[in-house]
């Protein structure tokens, strides 16, 4: 796994007027892109989540799409949306804000035992937040600076 970097004539040469922008995403005309991936056998890229969404918890990287994405497996689970809360011993710890199916009712001791059996145990949320809803922009896309701020 890691950051996705692009270069050619169609990237872009900076930020309108922001040099400190353009500094900071542009290095030896590589655009640094943010996003994390990993390359297979054949070439194929798969891009797997955001940098700036990793969690790290103890000294050990989590990718919070992969928390979502056994999350969404779990019974009674509608949407959700995992995000890093600072805390003094682990540096971060893992939350996940949950979204019910109409009708479900859910509890974060299931939701943490069906985690368990699916992903490594320093990957599992220490925290599940039941919402309504999750707060996203006008495109559909899930606002995890909103629910940082929750925290």
């Amino acid at each position: 796994m890691g950051e996705v970097l692009i270069k050619g004539d169609s990237v872009m040469a900076g930020y309108w007027r922001n040099p400190e922008a353009t500094q900071a995403a542009i290095r030896d005309g590589w655009l640094l892109t943010g996003d994390m991936g990993t390359l297979d056998a054949d070439g194929f890229l798969t891009l797997k989540d955001r940098s700036k969404d990793l969690i790290i918890s103890g000294g050990s990287n989590i990718y919070p799409r992969e928390v979502e994405e056994v999350l969404l497996h779990a019974p009674g689970v509608a949407e959700v949306a995992v995000v890093g809360a600072p805390d003094p011993e682990w540096g971060e710890i893992v939350v996940a804000f949950v979204v019910p199916q109409p009708g479900a009712a859910l509890d974060a001791k299931a939701l943490d035992a069906f985690c368990l059996d699916q992903i490594a145990r320093f990957k599992r949320p220490k925290r599940y937040q039941l919402v309504d809803a999750l707060p996203k922009n006008n495109y559909g896309k899930v606002l995890k600076t909103v629910l940082r701020g929750c925290l």
